[in-house]
C-alpha cells in the first residue's frame, strides 16, 4: 500500500496487539527523510540491561521511553515519523494528532484491522502475549474503531485514514515522501 506523505508528516501505525504493527513497519524502506519509532527498541534494550527481571515489571519505562522518542523525533526536523502504538483508545489517537498539530505535521492514520484470533496468533508468533483482561479491552476498543472508520468517520485531526487487514498489510506499506 503506499501512502503519499508530502511534507511534514507523522503516520500512526495503530490496531490491536498483534496486528501485525511491527511486521509492517520492519519493511519500509529505510530512508534518511522517515523515523520509524517501535517500542520494541526500547524493548529490548531493557530486556538486555535488566536480563531477569520479568517485562511486566519495567513495561511502564518502556512505554515512557517511546512516548518519549516519538515528542523528541516530532519535535526534529526529520520530515516524517512513523509511530507505532496500539492506540485502541479515542485519548491515545487524539493525542498523536494534537502532537502531529503542535509540531507543524500532518497527521495520518494507519489503522491495521485485524481479528482477535488473528492478533493472538501474531502475539503468540512474536513470543508476546498480552493477559486476557489487557487484550479484551484492546479487542474491544479496536472493533468499535474499525467500525467508525469504515463508516468513513475521520476523527478529529486527522489528515488522512487508511485501514488496512491483514492481507493489504502483508503487501507492506510504501511511503511516498517527497
Amino acid at each position: 500500500m503506499r501512502l503519499a506523505v508530502p511534507g511534514r508528516a507523522l503516520v500512526l501505525v495503530g490496531g490491536m496487539p498483534g496486528a501485525g504493527k511491527s511486521t509492517l513497519l520492519a519493511g519500509l524502506a529505510p530512508d534518511p527523510r522517515v523515523a520509524v519509532l517501535d517500542s520494541d527498541v526500547h524493548r529490548a534494550r531493557l530486556r538486555r540491561a535488566l536480563p531477569r527481571t520479568r517485562y511486566g515489571a519495567y513495561r511502564w519505562l518502556v512505554h515512557t521511553a517511546h512516548r518519549c522518542a516519538v515528542l523528541r523525533a516530532a519535535c526534529s526536523r526529520t520530515e516524517v515519523v512513523v509511530v507505532h502504538l496500539p492506540a485502541t483508545g479515542p485519548r491515545t489517537r487524539a493525542a498523536v494528532a494534537r502532537l502531529a498539530a503542535l509540531t507543524g505535521r500532518r497527521a495520518h492514520l494507519v489503522w491495521l484491522h485485524v481479528d482477535p484470533e488473528q492478533a493472538r496468533l501474531g502475539q503468540r508468533v512474536r513470543g508476546r502475549v498480552v493477559g486476557e483482561g489487557s487484550f479484551a479491552g484492546h479487542a474491544a476498543r479496536a472493533a468499535a474503531t474499525t467500525a467508525d472508520l469504515l463508516a468513513g468517520h475521520v476523527p478529529p485531526g486527522w489528515h488522512e485514514v487508511t485501514v488496512l487487514d491483514r492481507n493489504r498489510a502483508r503487501a507492506g506499506l510504501v511511503l511516498d515522501a517527497p
